[in-house]
């Protein structure tokens, strides 16, 4: 395993060199869904990351570079992850590609959302110097523009929600009928949020896009293998955007 030496590693978290990660990165939670984006999709992907198993790929798609890197799992995890990709190593556009969970029935298994806007009761921008009007944060117009005009293009059923950005995965003491109505969203994950703080905060643009692989109303879900292999019309919406903004 790799040891962290300032004098050759950027970060304690991440052994790529300057100029290895590209400026747009897709990021999944789940670095195995990383390995699989890369091997699936890119067209000679490069390991360029690995410390403590959160695996980075850098490839191209239609002769795009694009990075593929896991953030891992809650928003201190991907507040990390994401802060040191744009404060360190340049990048501009990061799109979180993840999993959630649906708070109604309206959202099914399987189902693809885009975050307009993420709710969360975390302190994280707080503490980092941003405010939450309504303990919402949202991502980038702009970018999210793209993906919704990509997604037209590309016959790809795309629904805008609300996400409940939520530190407890387990032991709430609410019900998810409570939880939904006062956060006022429709599904629920555990990283937007943080970051879209960090892209407020260093000027950078930020975008998730979700596959609801559980319903907490139907109780329906995935399993773990689909949840890492598929997603597919989520990475193709994203490759496509990363192909027109790149």
């Amino acid at each position: 395993m790799y040891e962290y030496n300032k004098e050759f590693y950027m970060t304690p978290h991440n052994r790529a060199k300057k100029g290895e990660i590209a400026k747009v990165v897709l990021m999944p939670g789940d670095p195995l869904r990383a390995k699989w984006i890369a091997e699936n999709f890119l067209e000679n992907p490069k390991l360029i990351n690995d410390v403590r198993g959160m695996l980075g790929y850098t490839g191209y798609y239609n002769n795009k570079e694009v990075t593929v890197m896991g953030h891992g799992m809650g928003m201190a995890s991907i507040g990390i992850y994401s802060y040191e990709l744009f404060a360190f190593y340049d990048v501009d556009v990061i799109i979180r590609v993840g999993s959630a969970g649906s708070y109604t029935k309206d959202i099914n298994v399987g189902d693809l959302v885009l975050t307009k806007k993420a709710y969360s009761e975390s302190t994280y921008a707080k503490y980092i110097g941003i405010e939450a009007k309504d303990s919402t944060l949202e991502g980038s117009d702009e970018l999210n523009d793209v993906i919704r005009k990509t997604a037209i293009e590309n016959n790809i059923k795309l629904t805008d929600v609300v996400v409940h950005s939520s530190d407890i995965f387990y032991g709430a003491n609410r019900s998810v009928e409570q939880i939904a109505s006062d956060t006022k969203s429709q599904v629920v994950e555990m990283e937007s949020f943080s970051l879209f703080a960090n892209a407020i905060k260093l000027n950078k643009k930020a975008a998730t896009l979700l596959t609801c692989s559980d319903s907490l109303v139907t109780h329906e879900s995935m399993s773990a293998e689909d949840r890492q292999t598929k997603f597919v019309n989520m990475i193709n919406l994203a490759l496509k955007v990363v192909e027109k903004i790149n």
